[in-house]
């Protein structure tokens, strides 16, 4: 490779990410295999990089560009970047198998601290007894201004597109929720682009990514994420969780105590809401479990 080429930097898009191995789209259109320096990756999903060219179609990430959004998670131990760049979270719940009401409580408490729009996706609402139960589930979520969708991704995932246009959205959920036929749906291409990836990355086999990133049209794109079963909040303060739970908002600096917990102490505004049914108990009980310290 020309040394003039070596020493300059291009940029690109981080569209999938494989532990510290990374793919990103250049302006030209082409793929790139990129790695990063050191042991430790802050590399995300989503993120606009710069990247230092070692050989054809390979390089090294030397920066990542100022981000708009970084959506991650994260326990006492360690954190786990999910994507970047985001404006929007759609958390796709299902009809069947449960769902649960903290690790959705959890996404959206992170959705909020990097001010991302917030749509949820009820999944399976061709079972009709199970799809009820589920709505009743989500009544709360409904009565305080969040936005659900109903849909069957195995008949028909053409209704989310409308919510996609405009956004740079990642799609996120437990695992079992039926993502990967809600992507199929929406990209007929997605296993043609997992093919591509493998083919870049030389390799015959599905490779599982942490994030991935599709292009829907010059000004939509779409991040989808593998399942998760945990959604540790650990970097938030109590603050920060407690600004999480938007109907708290009337509420908040109207205890008596200016710190106050909501858990025990007297004459607090938040569970004098509760206990007048202005906030959802069992939102409440989900806030003091995410809460607690040593729960995030």
């Amino acid at each position: 490779m020309n040394s003039t080429i070596q020493n300059t930097l291009i940029k690109g898009q981080v569209i999938a990410a494989f532990g510290r191995q990374y793919l990103a789209k250049l302006a030209d259109g082409s793929i790139i295999n990129c790695l990063t320096r050191g042991k430790k990756s802050e590399v995300a999903c989503g993120d606009f990089v710069e990247i230092k060219p070692t050989a054809e179609a390979q390089g090294v990430i030397e920066n990542i560009l100022p981000r708009a959004s970084l959506l991650y998670r994260s326990d006492a131990f360690r954190q786990k970047i999910i994507a970047a760049n985001v404006t929007q979270i759609i958390v796709v719940v299902a009809a069947e198998p449960p769902f649960s009401d903290e690790l959705l409580a959890r996404c959206l408490v992170a959705a909020q601290d990097q001010n991302l729009q917030v749509l949820i996706v009820l999944n399976k609402c061709d079972l009709d007894a199970q799809a009820e139960a589920a709505r009743k589930q989500l009544a709360p979520y409904y009565s305080i201004g969040y936005k659900i969708l109903e849909l069957s991704a195995t008949q028909d995932s053409a209704p989310l597109l409308p919510y996609l246009q405009g956004q740079s959205s990642v799609l996120v959920g437990q695992s079992g929720m039926g993502k990967s036929t809600l992507i199929n749906g929406l990209l007929p291409d997605a296993r043609a682009a997992t093919r591509e990836i493998s083919t870049v990355l030389n390799s015959g086999k599905h490779t599982t990514t942490h994030a991935r990133l599709y292009h829907l049209n010059a000004d939509s794109h779409l991040i989808d994420c593998p399942g998760v079963q945990m959604f540790g909040l650990h970097h938030l303060s109590f603050g920060e969780i407690e600004q999480g739970f938007v109907e708290f908002a009337p509420y908040l600096g109207k205890c008596r105590f200016h710190d106050c917990h909501h858990t025990h102490e007297p004459n607090c505004a938040i569970q004098q809401a509760v206990a007048e049914g202005k906030i959802d108990a069992r939102r409440f009980k989900v806030f003091q479990d995410i809460s607690r310290p040593g729960s995030t």
